[in-house]
């Protein structure tokens, strides 16, 4: 009897423990149900945005090449300065000089935002001068290759002094010709030559000293110059460039044609202000314009008097937008 009471007090405290194992079993479950469904409504969001994160980048990635030029040519187009450099800057190992030459044009263009500070501008001109140079070991036949290869090389000069710039003045001219060479119709490459030309036309004396001592023939050019290849790149490519437009008022304006001048800056002023470097040019074409207006009114006013301002002056004011 003992032993029989024994067995079933064994079989009751076995199928309570049973009993007991099972409801936390249960109770285990119910709690991680929760718990899981409390995690998934607080993780797919971010899950989302990391899924999203990872597409976005591995289509940077994978993305055809072609396909990556044409969003950096369309964000280009667009003024979209920082999210081109954000595009390309993943490419910056390529060995795709069109990769390279356009990463150099992003660098420096994110160089000439006037929200970046002065030791950022100049961070970002050697990275983009390094681009540049990379870009035409990787393809000697690319006229882009040559192009900012240039214009890079101009921007250090800025940081080396003035016999450092005038001693790559040469180096410079020579890419810009070959990049005209390797693409007569490239607009932008003839303007840089003429915007050669021009800065030294106004080249000022001092600096001219220091040229011809350091070198037996100093580079030299005229506004006649100047104007020819500004010309041209207009005739090339009309309208395709603020600056091209500026450079021409300025250019006539040094040369005293002050009503072709007044046509140009106009233009200039007018040009619809995509980058910074358009707001930029609108706003020296104004003043230019302003310092035209000065110095015609003040001729007037010392040739025929204060009080006596004659019809032809005042005909000339009249073309000239006063």
């Amino acid at each position: 009897m003992a032993t029989l009471f024994g067995a079933f007090k064994r079989f009751v405290s076995r199928n309570v423990k049973i009993r007991r194992m099972n409801e936390r079993i249960w109770t285990d479950r119910i709690r991680t149900l929760n718990r899981k469904a409390s995690f998934l409504v607080a993780v797919t969001p971010l899950s989302f945005l990391i899924y999203e994160r990872i597409t976005h980048f591995a289509s940077r990635i994978f993305c055809p090449p072609e396909e990556v030029l044409e969003q950096a040519d369309y964000l280009y187009s667009c003024g979209e300065t920082q999210k081109l450099h954000q595009l390309l800057v993943h490419h910056k190992d390529s060995d795709d000089a069109e990769f390279l030459w356009r990463l150099a044009r992003a660098s420096r263009d994110l160089a000439l935002l006037s929200s970046v500070g002065a030791d950022e501008k100049k961070r970002l001109t050697y990275e983009a001068f390094d681009y540049a140079k990379k870009a035409l070991e990787k393809n000697e036949a690319s006229f882009a290759a040559h192009k900012w290869f240039a214009i890079c090389l101009s921007d250090v000069g800025d940081y080396e002094g003035i016999k450092v710039k005038i001693g790559n003045s040469y180096i410079i001219r020579n890419h810009l010709e070959r990049a005209i060479e390797l693409n007569p119709k490239d607009a932008t490459s003839i303007h840089i030559l003429g915007y050669w030309c021009f800065a030294f036309a106004e080249l000022p004396w001092y600096q001219r000293k220091v040229a011809a001592v350091i070198f037996a023939s100093p580079p030299t050019a005229t506004y006649e110059e100047a104007l020819a290849f500004f010309l041209k790149a207009e005739e090339v490519d009309p309208n395709f460039y603020s600056k091209n437009l500026l450079m021409l008022g300025k250019t006539y304006t040094m040369l005293s044609d002050v009503k072709r001048a007044t046509l140009w800056l106009t233009k200039a002023r007018d040009y619809p202000a995509v980058t910074e470097e358009d707001k930029q040019v609108c706003k020296q074409s104004l003043i230019t314009v302003s310092f035209i207006r000065f110095i015609v009114y003040g001729s007037v006013i010392f040739m025929f008097g204060p009080m006596q301002v004659h019809k032809e002056a005042l005909e000339l004011l009249k073309k000239l937008g006063g």
